[in-house]
C-alpha cells in the first residue's frame, strides 16, 4: 500500500484552505476577480512557505474549465491534471540543474505556441537565482513583452541574486514565515483529521523547530508519529529533536530565583546527562526570558492562562533590571559556547554568570555591610536601619584617647580610632600646622567662639574593644562611622572652606590611665607642633573646641564613646516652601533614569518633610521600568538636606512647568540666536548671495 507523506497529502488546493499569506492571497483574489492579471509573477520567501503552492493554485484559477476564477473547482479535468503534475500546459522548470543559456533559449521557443489543452500556458521557474547572467539576459525580451497566452511564475529564497532588469519586469510578493501559532494549528487539524492521538505541547516544540516552514513542520510529524509509534507525545519529541524542555528551564530559573547554586548545578548534570544540546537550551532559556519580561511589562500579552500561571513566580521573583542582563548574558553565552573547552563548561558557566549577577545579596552579607567590614572603606547600613545605630552583638567601645598636645578642633567628619602598637617607642611624628583661613561660605557666618573644655573626669582602665558609632546621629559636619555616605562626601558645598587643614587623628590605647589636668586658656590660633614622644600620649590635656556654624558641639574627650553628647543637636528648622526644583534636582548627583523621573516632574509642594511631586502622564513608564527610582531620589534628598525625607510621586498632567520641559525651551531658544546669529553673518550672507547657499538649520549646533 503506497503513503504519500502529509507535506504532499496536506498541500493546500485553493486559496480558501491556504495557510498563512494572506497579503499575497488578497492582491491575487483581486486580479483575478476583476481581470487585471500581470504577465510576470516572482515569489520570494524561505523554503516551505507556500511558493510552489501558491503558484499551482494561481495555475488552475487561469485554467478552471469553469473560467478565470478566483476560487477554482478542483474537480475539472484541468485542475486534477494540474494537481497531479500531468497537466501540459503548466510547466515547472527547477533553475538549480537547468540554468544555463540553452535551457532557457529552448523554453521560450516553445512559449511561442499556443496552448494545448488549457486557457494560458503557465512557466513556473523555481530558484531562479541559479540562473547564469546568460540566461538572465536571454529572458529579459520575453519576459517583458511575452504572448498573451503565456504567464511567467519565478520563485526564488535569494532575490539579492536576481538582477534589477528582471525584478523590474515582474510583480512581486514576499512570502512570510509562518508563525508558530498557525503551523500548531494547522497540525492540529490535521492529526484530527487523521485521527492520531498527539500532546499540545508536542506541536509546540515542532513548530518551533520549523522556524516558520511549513512544509518543514510537516516532515517533522511525519517522523513524531514514526519516532511514537502512531502518537506525537511531547517527551518523544523532545527527544527525537534534543531540545531542552520547560521543565528544565523552570528548575533552572528557580535554583536561581531561590539562590540554590548546588540544585542549579545538579540541573546542568541532568542536561548533560540526557545529551540535550546546551546551545539549543541558551536559546530556549532566552526565549523564556523574554516571555517573563513580557508577562512583567505587558501582561495582556500572554494569552495563555496556563503559560501565566507558570510565569508569574519569575515575574514576582526577578527585577526589569534583571531581565534585560539575563537575556544578553543567555544570547552572548551561545557565542562564547564555541570557545569553551566544551558546551558543558560553557553552559554552567553562563548560569553561574546569571548566578553571580543576580539582585538579592546573601543574608549574611549585610551585618558585614553594616559592620564596616573593610578598614578604611564607606559602609552602609540595611535600609530602615538609623545612622549611628550599632549592630546587635557588638562589643563596648573603648574610652579614647585623648589628644597628645593643645590643638583646636573643629567639628569636621570624624576620623576613625587607630589602635596602635603596644611596644611603639618612636616618637609621633609631628602633626601638619591648620593654617588660618578665611572662609567664604554662601552663608556669612556668626563669629566662632573658642572655650576652653572642662577637665575630663578620671577613669578607669579598659579593654580595647571594636570600635562602634555612638547612639547619636550623625549630622552635617558629624558623621558617625555608622553613616551611609562616606565622611569626606556628606558635607555641604559651602563649609569646604572651614576644613581646607587635616585635623589631628586620635590615637586608641588598649590601656588609658586619665588624670586631671588644669584646664587649658582658650587657643586663638595653631602653633608649630613639636614631635611628642609616645610614652607623653597618656597624659590627657584640654582640648579646645572650634564649633562650625550650625553643627552640634561634640562630647568632652574624658566622656564614654557610648554615653551620648552633653549637648544635643538642635532640630532643624522647617524646610523652605518656595524650592526651586529645576536648581535642586541638577544639584543632586542623578544619573540614568533616576535623572529623567526628576526632570520630567514637577514640584507641588513640600509639607512636613514630604515632596509631592506630579510625573508627566506621557513618561509615567519611568515608574514602570525603575521601581526603585522614588527610594533614589528620596535617599539623594535626603543626604542633600541632611535630615530624613520622604517622597511621594503621583501620575497626571504637568500644571507649572517640569526640568526637562524648561531644558528642551531653552535649548530651542539658543538653537534659535545660533540660526540667527549665522543668518547675519557677513561671511554667511556672501555665501548665500554670490553662491546660491542654504543655510541648513537642523545641523546648526549653539555652543
Amino acid at each position: 500500500m503506497a503513503y504519500q507523506v502529509l507535506a504532499r497529502k496536506w498541500r493546500p488546493r485553493s486559496f480558501e484552505t491556504l495557510v498563512g499569506q494572506e497579503h499575497v492571497v488578497r492582491a491575487l483574489t483581486h486580479a483575478l476577480q476583476t481581470g487585471r492579471l500581470h504577465h510576470a509573477y516572482l515569489f520570494t520567501g524561505t523554503r516551505g512557505v507556500g511558493k510552489t503552492t501558491i503558484s499551482r493554485i494561481l495555475a488552475k484559477a487561469l485554467n478552471c474549465e469553469t473560467g478565470v476564477t478566483a476560487t477554482p473547482c478542483n474537480q475539472c479535468a484541468a485542475c486534477t491534471a494540474i494537481d497531479a503534475d500531468r497537466f501540459p500546459d503548466y510547466v515547472e522548470m527547477d533553475a538549480a540543474s537547468n540554468r544555463g543559456v540553452d535551457d532557457m533559449a529552448a523554453l521560450l521557443d516553445q512559449a511561442v505556441y499556443a496552448p494545448v489543452q488549457g486557457r494560458y500556458k503557465v512557466y513556473m521557474i523555481d530558484e531562479v537565482h541559479m540562473l547564469t547572467g546568460h540566461a538572465f539576459n536571454a529572458m529579459l525580451k520575453t519576459l517583458e513583452e511575452p504572448p498573451e497566452h503565456v504567464k511567467f511564475i519565478i520563485a526564488t529564497t535569494d532575490p539579492q541574486k536576481i538582477p534589477v532588469t528582471v525584478l523590474s519586469r515582474c510583480l512581486q510578493f514576499n512570502l512570510k514565515q509562518m508563525p508558530p501559532g498557525h503551523i500548531v494549528g494547522h497540525l492540529t487539524r490535521l492529526l484530527e483529521a487523521e485521527a492520531v492521538p498527539f500532546e499540545p505541547g508536542a506541536l509546540r516544540h515542532i513548530a518551533k523547530a520549523a522556524s516558520g516552514s511549513m512544509r518543514d513542520s510537516l516532515s517533522l510529524l511525519d517522523q513524531a508519529i514514526a519516532h511514537g509509534a502512531g502518537k506525537v507525545e511531547e517527551q518523544a519529541v523532545q527527544d527525537m529533536l534534543g531540545t531542552v524542555g520547560d521543565d528544565h528551564l523552570h528548575v533552572l530559573l528557580g535554583a536561581l530565583a531561590a539562590g540554590d547554586v548546588q540544585a542549579l548545578l545538579g540541573a546542568v548534570d541532568a542536561m548533560e546527562a540526557r545529551s540535550l544540546s546546551f546551545d539549543s537550551a541558551l536559546q530556549s532559556l532566552a526565549s523564556l526570558l523574554h516571555r517573563i519580561a513580557l508577562a512583567q511589562m505587558a501582561p495582556a500579552a500572554i494569552t495563555d492562562e496556563f503559560e501565566a500561571a507558570r510565569l508569574r513566580p519569575y515575574v514576582e521573583a526577578f527585577d526589569p533590571e534583571f531581565l534585560q542582563l539575563a537575556y544578553q548574558i543567555a544570547i552572548h553565552g551561545r557565542d562564547e559556547l564555541a570557545l569553551a573547552p566544551d558546551e558543558t563548561t560553557g553552559f554552567s558557566m553562563s548560569l553561574l554568570r546569571l548566578f553571580a549577577f543576580r539582585p538579592e545579596q546573601p543574608a549574611g552579607l549585610g551585618g558585614v555591610l553594616a559592620s564596616g567590614g573593610g578598614q578604611g572603606q564607606a559602609r552602609s547600613l540595611p535600609a530602615g536601619v538609623p545612622p549611628g545605630t550599632a549592630p546587635s552583638g557588638a562589643a563596648p567601645t573603648a574610652a579614647p584617647r585623648p589628644q597628645a598636645a593643645a590643638a583646636p578642633v573643629v567639628s569636621a567628619p570624624a576620623v576613625g580610632a587607630v589602635a596602635p602598637r603596644a611596644a611603639e617607642a618612636a616618637p609621633v611624628p609631628p602633626m601638619p600646622a591648620a593654617q588660618p583661613v578665611a572662609p567664604e561660605p554662601l552663608h556669612q557666618p556668626e563669629p566662632v567662639a573658642v572655650a576652653p573644655v572642662a577637665p575630663p573626669a578620671p577613669a578607669v582602665a579598659v579593654v580595647p574593644a571594636v570600635p562602634v558609632p555612638p547612639p547619636a546621629p550623625a549630622v552635617r559636619g558629624e558623621p558617625g562611622h555608622g553613616s551611609s555616605v562616606p565622611p569626606w562626601e556628606d558635607l555641604p558645598p559651602e563649609a569646604d572652606a572651614y576644613f581646607q587643614a587635616p585635623p589631628a587623628p586620635a590615637m586608641a590605647a588598649p590601656t588609658v590611665v586619665q588624670r586631671e589636668v588644669p584646664p587649658a586658656p582658650a587657643v586663638q590660633a595653631v602653633a608649630e607642633p613639636r614631635p611628642v614622644p609616645a610614652a607623653a600620649l597618656v597624659e590627657p590635656v584640654a582640648v579646645a573646641v572650634v564649633e562650625a556654624p550650625g553643627a552640634p558641639a561634640i562630647a568632652p574627650s574624658g566622656a564614654p564613646a557610648g554615653e551620648p553628647s552633653a549637648a544635643p543637636a538642635q532640630p532643624a528648622g522647617p524646610l523652605p516652601g518656595n524650592i526651586d526644583w529645576h536648581a535642586l534636582q541638577d544639584g543632586l548627583g542623578l544619573g540614568g533614569l533616576n535623572l529623567q523621573l526628576a526632570q520630567h516632574s514637577e514640584l507641588i509642594e513640600v509639607a512636613n518633610d514630604l515632596f509631592r511631586l506630579r510625573l508627566a502622564s506621557d513618561q509615567k513608564h519611568l515608574l514602570q521600568i525603575n521601581r526603585s527610582g522614588v527610594e533614589r531620589l528620596q535617599e539623594a534628598l535626603t543626604t542633600h538636606f541632611g535630615r530624613p525625607l520622604k517622597v511621594h510621586v503621583e501620575v497626571g498632567d504637568i500644571a507649572t512647568e517640569t526640568p526637562a520641559q524648561r531644558n528642551q525651551a531653552e535649548k530651542a531658544e539658543r538653537h534659535a540666536a545660533a540660526v540667527a546669529a549665522l543668518q547675519q553673518d557677513p561671511f554667511v550672507r556672501e555665501l548665500i548671495e554670490r553662491f546660491g547657499a542654504t543655510l541648513e538649520t537642523a545641523s546648526v549646533k549653539p555652543l
